[in-house]
């Protein structure tokens, strides 16, 4: 039976007997190897690219910590949580938000990382930002301090935007969707200071500019040329390799025609006016490095080039500690996990299995933009963390109750406090952690890689 909003506050309230807010983030795993944990991952993935991966990962604390969703997943499973079940992103850190285009064309800000999403505890992906945030403001220069503050605004965002959801209708919600102009909007009402106002503001516009030119057609300009009169993805290793057909793994060659099961009848008929004319084998992210992961360029009757990325999906790095998943293919995991979370979603998305491997495929570059968060000052990163908090409140209560969560955060600065300072706590064990890695490269225990 559905219950009312002031029912659901006085459960969320009931759960702090049980689960105290000041307990959150505490107790969390660090008698472990972390190499140990991130180098079983590379058990099943492309060995040629896993020095990679380490290498990327070595490069400083942030982009290793981008890379262990699998180390802060074992850690955080001891800590305490309330007890209330979202779907989860699983590796909701600061660089896995950013902008992409609505099926109306218009520039979203929201969630863009899937790949280990699960039902799980919401506090884990609170705990995974507020970190995440403590350590960018750290790799940015800034003082213990202020990367307390950061984490604290990340914490307090999500707090505040759930209870605001809470008083909002379940289809409002639903329909909830940040725009650029809406984040510009809110830059131009909350920022007291004119030099700061104006900074934020050329930054989004940098940042929207650049999104609304990654189009198919440019991403094609860039990565593809004519070879006697055909079109070719450019070899671009080690990050891109171009396959010649008969080079495609035989799993990822079927997979563009294997996932239009799972799409809607209109969009199997788009795609059954293109064609495939080159593969290439492509290296994204740091925690993803290793898996595989190809580009399809396909073109229509005119030539109108389309990208299309497929990418393997494995278990989540949270299945050993959440509820197992639902789905027995991976890529469905991801895929329905994103649509779920994400208020809008590529119109591409879809999955497949070929040969015991499974895939999901989505567009690729199509007015995709990510903040470049070496290039915030404090003031930026302060604000952006606060916008991602309540990014990820709004993905959460489309799966749960908002007023559920709101009820046990309550009005206080409790729980923004306890996370705050469980991001301070994990910032420090993720350097000891770096430290590992970068002397386990250095006396050649772990061989790396740079993109160079």
């Amino acid at each position: 039976m559905t219950q009312t909003l002031a029912q659901l506050v006085i459960e969320g309230q009931h759960r702090r007997s049980t689960t105290p807010r000041g307990s959150l983030g505490s107790g969390f795993a660090t008698d472990r190897d972390p190499l140990e944990i991130l180098g079983a991952q590379n058990a099943n993935r492309l060995q040629s690219l896993v020095p990679l991966r380490w290498g990327r990962m070595s490069a400083s604390p942030f982009t290793f910590y981008r890379g262990a969703a699998a180390l802060m997943a074992h850690d955080l499973a001891p800590t305490p949580t309330s007890g209330i079940t979202v779907q989860a992103c699983g590796d909701a850190h600061l660089s896995n938000f950013g902008l992409y285009a609505s099926p109306e064309r218009a520039l979203v800000f929201d969630l863009n990382d899937f790949d280990e999403t699960l039902p799980a505890p919401w506090e884990w992906d609170v705990e995974r930002l507020v970190a995440s945030a403590a350590i960018a403001a750290l790799h940015r220069g800034h003082s213990e301090a202020e990367a307390h503050e950061v984490a604290l605004t990340a914490a307090n965002g999500y707090r505040a935007a759930i209870r605001r959801f809470s008083t909002l209708s379940a289809r409002e919600i639903f329909d909830y969707v940040i725009t650029v102009d809406y984040i510009d909007q809110r830059v131009k009402a909350t920022s007291t200071d004119k030099a700061q106002r104006k900074a934020r503001a050329q930054e989004l516009e940098r940042v929207a500019r650049k999104a609304r030119s990654r189009t198919a057609g440019t991403a094609a300009a860039k990565l593809t040329k004519q070879i006697h009169g055909e079109t070719h993805l450019i070899d671009q290793p080690p990050v891109m390799q171009r396959l010649a057909s008969d080079q495609l793994p035989s799993d990822a060659a079927r997979v563009p025609e294997l996932y239009l099961d799972s799409l809607p009848l209109k969009m199997r008929m788009l795609l059954s006016r293109y064609r495939p004319v080159d593969y290439a084998l492509r290296v994204v992210g740091v925690g993803s490095v290793g898996t595989r992961c190809f580009i399809s360029l396909v073109v229509d009757a005119t030539d109108d080039p389309l990208i299309l990325q497929i990418k393997e999906a494995t278990s989540s790095v949270l299945a050993p500690y959440a509820q197992p998943s639902e789905f027995a293919n991976q890529g469905e995991r991801v895929v329905t996990g994103q649509r779920i979370m994400q208020v809008v979603s590529d119109p591409f998305l879809g999955w497949a299995e070929a040969e015991g491997h499974h895939f999901y495929v989505r567009q690729f570059r199509d007015m995709k933009g990510s903040f470049d968060l070496d290039r915030f000052s404090y003031d930026m990163l302060w604000g952006y963390a606060r916008l991602c908090g309540a990014v990820l409140a709004r993905a959460h209560a489309q799966s749960c109750e908002p007023g559920l969560i709101a009820g046990y955060l309550g009005k206080s600065a409790t729980t923004d406090r306890a996370f705050a300072d469980f991001a301070m706590a994990y910032a420090a064990q993720n350097e000891r952690d770096h430290a590992v890695l970068v002397e386990a490269i250095r006396s050649g225990r772990i061989e790396a890689q740079t993109d160079v």
